[in-house]
């Protein structure tokens, strides 16, 4: 949909979308050979509209080329596994800076159906909102609580898809409080600031908020996937917390009002039944099983791996009390194209960085590297080692590590239970012999080991030494994932850790370090150490940020956010770090850093900390409002 039909009627258009999931009056489909003041005169096709609203919901965590692992591969948390395989796709088109306005591979991706083509179907979502919430108070509705309750669902879907749009587009948006019309004089359109747009987003929020009709959390199946006030009060707090950092914040200091929304919106969360997810929750069913819990067999790991891989559990009294928001997008597609390649026969994607790997401090709580200047060199192969850290060796850098990172690496060494398809071959030291089928296997990342073993090449191997495991059931059977889960799209983690940022940036120094200590408490790691400064608490904040959220999509973003307007990322996208290790005739192992590839990477200018507007569509604004609204370097 091009911008020009955006900023009018597409009744016929969006007569005949896809509806989601729901059931009941949500199910109904409107007719697409209707007029728009026949649809808002009968209860079901409003219903219907509003299914229609929830069309634009990020799936993520299935499709082809945007799940989970997407933006992790594009910042400094991996290295896509394809990208020397296949250079001309997405990954390998971002490594090489080929991409234009025109022809980006993030938004002109054919394969990712259901999340590509951001600016288009975003504000498509917009749109659709935008119309309801005009027609919503007049509009024919059986049940006055449902006219109430779906018009604080539709602020919230307009609010998300507005959220979307600033985080990946930056200050180029128009605010589109009421529908466009026809005779529309669109050279007066303005571009809202970033902040504007972020109090827009709290009007939605608060809209829904004031709403008694929405719930807090869905207690039914028949619900599921429906929007909250969780929801509001998370997407509230994030933008905020976007709005007032560096690149976004115009000069102004809104950091004392990023503080008091997150600490309000965590209050409410809390105070509406939200929290970790925790040893009460974990059913401890996997104690057993020491592919699955690490070499100290640490309940925090099996605990934070269950977490990611549950199904989701609507009911009034959940286990789940941490998730805020599930997609309905399955994640068998983690098992097929982000976990290890091998397995599947398919791909292995996301590889984790060696920087992400040296961010996992050891168990007593100290960083490995100095957080404020971790590496010597720009290849980052020279680590500047924390000198109170003494836990690290690094001639056997995967002991003593906070339970997150067995939780969310496999390693050299480390097991997975699980389906293997092939035979071992005699090379395969670690494993051989063994058969294919339902087994633990050592995943061992040496050079030349054959099946899990680094690779340059070869889309199933591995290209940093690492692979991910956060959302791999640690059962997986029968050559298929255990299917149920799905991908937990805000959570009360991330709204913690958001909190802790607001309160250490407007100078409660005490607040964010409780804050920051109870993730680390649930996680299995000491506290904060005391005394901290502001400089010193941002690190740690930022540090937790980047281990807690691992591959959930934050960092690509925080990396981002974090600049300064006029500079760029080439302290943490220019080179990837991997771990070559080479396997000796007596069992042990020599470790040596390197980069993933020994010429940088191009996407770490200044251009790629926004997406392009596309080109045709920069164009048509132009031409309407004589400005030009396109992201610069584009």
């Amino acid at each position: 949909m091009k911008m020009k039909n955006i900023l009018r009627y597409i009744a016929l258009v969006i007569l005949i979308l896809t509806l989601s999931n729901c059931e009941g009056v949500l199910d109904e489909k409107p007719d697409g050979n209707i007029t728009m003041d026949e649809i808002f005169s009968d209860n079901n096709k409003v219903g219907a509209w509003l299914n229609s609203c929830y069309t634009y919901i990020p799936i993520k965590g299935n499709r082809y080329y945007f799940w989970i692992f997407g933006p992790a591969a594009w910042s400094d948390e991996g290295w896509d596994a394809d990208a020397e395989y296949n250079p001309t796709m997405m990954s390998g088109r971002l490594y090489n800076g080929v991409a234009s306005a025109s022809d980006h591979p993030i938004l002109d991706n054919p394969l990712d159906a259901g999340n590509g083509d951001y600016w288009n179907r975003y504000w498509a979502g917009i749109r659709l909102c935008t119309i309801f919430l005009d027609r919503i108070d007049d509009a024919t509705v059986d049940n006055p609580a449902d006219r109430k309750r779906w018009k604080a669902e539709a602020h919230v879907l307009r609010a998300w898809y507005y959220m979307e749009l600033l985080m990946w587009f930056g200050d180029v948006l128009p605010i589109e409080r009421e529908p466009y019309s026809l005779d529309e004089d669109f050279s007066k359109l303005k571009r809202a600031s970033y902040y504007e747009v972020v109090k827009f987003i709290q009007e939605d929020c608060n809209a829904a908020l004031a709403t008694n009709e929405l719930p807090w959390r869905i207690t039914t199946s028949a619900e599921g996937y429906r929007v909250t006030k969780a929801c509001a009060a998370t997407i509230r707090q994030k933008m905020m917390l976007y709005a007032a950092s560096p690149l976004n914040n115009d000069g102004e200091n809104h950091w004392e009002e990023a503080y008091q929304i997150s600490k309000e919106s965590l209050e409410l969360l809390k105070s509406n039944g939200y929290e970790l997810y925790n040893s009460v929750s974990y059913p401890n069913i996997y104690l057993s099983d020491d592919a699955f819990l690490g070499p100290d067999k640490n309940i925090h790991s099996a605990i934070l791996n269950e977490y990611f891989c549950t199904t989701p559990d609507f009911a009034a009294s959940p286990r789940d009390k941490e998730t805020i928001f599930h997609t309905n997008a399955g994640q068998d597609y983690i098992y097929y194209r982000n976990g290890i390649g091998v397995q599947s026969g398919f791909r292995t994607s996301l590889c984790p960085s060696q920087e992400l790997v040296d961010a996992y401090e050891t168990i007593d709580g100290q960083p490995i590297l100095d957080l404020s200047n971790p590496y010597l060199d720009e290849q980052h192969t020279l680590p500047n080692y924390n000198p109170d850290n003494t836990l690290y060796d690094p001639d056997n850098p995967y002991e003593n590590r906070d339970p997150r990172f067995y939780a969310s690496i496999y390693y050299n060494g480390s097991k997975r239970k699980a389906f293997w398809s092939f035979d071992e071959l005699p090379a395969s030291v670690e494993n051989y012999p063994a058969p294919a089928g339902y087994r633990t296997r050592i995943i061992a990342t040496w050079v030349g080991e054959p099946k899990t073993g680094t690779e340059n090449q070869k889309r199933t191997g591995c290209r940093t030494g690492y692979y991910g495991r956060k959302f791999l059931h640690p059962n997986s059977g029968s050559n298929m994932p255990i299917a149920g889960s799905r991908y937990k799209y805000f959570r009360l983690g991330e709204v913690i850790l958001d909190f802790a940022e607001a309160a250490c940036e407007a100078g409660h120094l005490s607040e964010s370090v409780e804050a920051v200590n109870e993730i680390r408490r649930r996680a299995g790691m000491p506290d904060l150490p005391d005394g901290l400064t502001q400089d010193e608490l941002r690190l740690r904040v930022r540090n937790e940020r980047r281990v807690e959220l691992a591959f959930e999509e934050p960092r690509y973003f925080d990396l981002r956010r974090w600049t300064k307007p006029g500079d760029d990322l080439s302290s943490t996208h220019k080179w990837i770090g991997a771990m070559e290790i080479t396997r000796n005739s007596d069992g042990t192992y020599n470790y040596k850093r390197r980069p993933v590839r020994p010429v940088e990477r191009a996407c770490y200018t200044e251009k790629y900390i926004w997406l392009p507007i596309p080109h045709a569509e920069a164009n048509r604004l132009r031409t309407l409002t004589g400005e030009d609204w396109q992201n610069p370097g584009w």
